[in-house]
């Protein structure tokens, strides 16, 4: 499986007509220049993660303009694509920060609504809705499970996923400089723990005063940092081999000592 993650550098002063525009012409490129079978984009880009004031105006009902160029352009491509997420407006008019995945035939595969949403009672926290599903989808080579930014300092969440079955988590994001380490950190932390690979893709540039981090990361189910993006606007293609996540549990067996979250004998009182 080759991957492709686009590490997009949300310019504040382009309209989110333009980005978008821009970024589908992105996603074709890629395509025909590295040939990957799954193409990332990062989390909010049409808007910019903490661009909070920009939520409620340029929020879209899942079928919006971002879900049909989005569509579009796996289509063109013939990748999967994971489209990042975006501010979804539902019926009721609660919004939700919304994954995208569709499939090389421009068909939507899959959606996620973040669970997790940062800010401690303000922002995101407090203007977006939280998501209650987890979602995994499967593509020919791997069963891909989905989360969003923040959703990575919560390791229960990744260990669901992975019950679900399952082999590689991508996790879009727009996480800010000033935490860099922690990115890097989970990021590996979540492959070796559940052992599977991490494609996590991330935004560079400044979202609403707040410098982003970049460094777009992919790592496999030992820990391996297979590739590392810098600060700004880069693509980052890697190979993978799907195989490697069954060859290291069966060589590692950890997750089959699992105890607690599982349905075990209640201990024996004394």
């Amino acid at each position: 499986m080759r991957a492709s993650l686009i590490q997009i550098a949300v310019d504040e002063g382009e309209s989110v007509n333009s980005r978008r525009s821009r970024v589908s012409s992105l996603v074709r490129e890629v395509a025909e220049r590295e040939r990957p079978d799954l193409v990332v984009l990062p989390e909010l880009w049409t808007t910019g993660a903490f661009a909070y004031e920009l939520f409620a105006s340029e929020a879209e009902p899942l079928e919006g303009p971002t879900y049909e160029a989005m569509a579009k352009a796996a289509s063109d491509a013939g990748v999967w694509l994971h489209a990042g997420s975006v501010p979804e407006r539902v019926a009721s008019g609660d919004l939700y920060n919304t994954s995208l995945v569709f499939s090389p035939q421009g068909e939507l595969a899959a959606s996620y609504r973040k669970i997790h949403r940062f800010g401690f009672d303000k922002g995101e926290a407090v203007l977006m809705g939280a998501g209650s599903e987890l979602v995994t989808v499967r593509t020919p080579a791997a069963v891909i499970g989905l989360a969003t930014c923040y959703d990575l300092r919560f390791p229960e969440l990744f260990r669901g996923l992975v019950d679900a079955g399952a082999e590689m988590f991508v996790v879009p994001a727009g996480w800010p400089a000033r935490r860099r380490e922690h990115w890097t950190l989970f990021a590996r932390a979540r492959a070796v723990e559940d052992q599977v690979y991490v494609l996590a893709c991330g935004t560079g540039g400044t979202h609403a005063g707040v410098p982003q981090a970049g460094h777009s990361i992919v790592v496999d189910p030992w820990g391996e940092v297979l590739a590392e993006a810098g600060d700004g606007e880069e693509v980052l293609t890697v190979e993978l081999d799907p195989a490697k996540v069954a060859a290291t549990r069966e060589q590692f067996p950890a997750l089959k000592d699992r105890l607690l979250g599982l349905d075990v004998p209640e201990a024996p009182r004394r």
